[in-house]
């Protein structure tokens, strides 16, 4: 499963930044901008951008001086990035792979990576990549989701799928999002790339939707949990969203609905 884990294409960009950016990273970006933006960087690469939610945080947060670019491995996320931006003349797009960065060392006064490492397929590298960019007394900051028990939406909807699928439960969400949470392997991590001054913060907040559907089409259908869902029996797609519609109106009530959501803040000096 780990190409569908990174397979964000077709209506999925569009449906993950209408309804899973407000859902669940609007929150972090905007903090994260905050704690960026409080070191007074001239210049910020972000690695695995997706539609932009921390770019359009950062362009709000930091002088018009500031130099943005904002990059990521998948084409078609950075392309509905860049036509979503309102900060496009701040920010300079780049298709680029956070494991192997096109730019020369020392480029950077932060590297910036909202929920993207997860995502890595070799931790190390990237953030051994991230240090190679940095100038001397630069920051790495990202973020990445604590277990998936401390993530309701999270948890109630790979619940429900695993009724939909019992003898193939789709488990995108707690295998690759929720999947990265223990803080000393990621203080581990890296400190094997080279960082050796580390702060972990964990940040709890409330997930909220308009519905419980709303919710769903997030979960099931903006991110690659479609693929998921789909590689098993692309016609239930409708079913399955439906399924963990009513399991979060069972457990959150008809919507307006809110849940608890968690995920470390971390930040790594040069």
């Amino acid at each position: 499963m780990a190409d569908l884990d990174k397979l964000f294409a077709g209506s999925i960009p569009e449906i993950y930044d209408r309804h899973l950016v407000p859902l669940i990273f609007e929150p972090y970006a905007d903090d994260l901008a905050q704690r960026i933006a409080a070191t007074g960087p001239g210049s910020v690469l972000e690695t695995a951008a997706g539609t932009g939610v921390l770019t359009r945080a950062l362009a709000r947060r930091l002088p018009e001086q500031a130099r943005i670019i904002a990059t990521d491995l998948n084409q078609p996320m950075l392309d509905y990035a860049a036509r979503r931006s309102d900060g496009a003349g701040r920010v300079t797009w780049r298709q680029a792979d956070a494991l192997s960065l096109p730019f020369g060392d020392g480029s950077f006064d932060a590297v910036a990576c909202q929920f993207g490492v997860m995502f890595f397929p070799d931790r190390v590298r990237g953030y051994r990549e991230a240090l190679r960019v940095l100038a001397p007394g630069g920051r790495f900051f990202f973020n990445a989701w604590d277990r998936i028990a401390q993530n309701e939406f999270a948890e109630v909807v790979t619940e429900a799928l695993a009724q939909v699928f019992p003898h193939d439960p789709p488990l995108f969400m707690a295998r690759t999002p929720h999947g990265y949470h223990e803080v000393a392997r990621i203080e581990a991590d890296l400190r094997a790339a080279g960082f050796a001054s580390i702060a972990v913060e964990t940040r709890v907040d409330s997930s909220r939707a308009p519905t419980p559907r709303d919710a769903a089409v997030a979960y099931c259908q903006g991110t690659p949990l479609r693929s998921e869902i789909e590689a098993r029996d692309a016609s239930r797609l409708e079913e399955a969203t439906a399924r963990a519609a009513e399991a979060l109106a069972r457990r959150f009530g008809a919507g307006p609905i809110a849940g608890r959501m968690a995920a470390h803040v971390v930040t790594a000096a040069r």
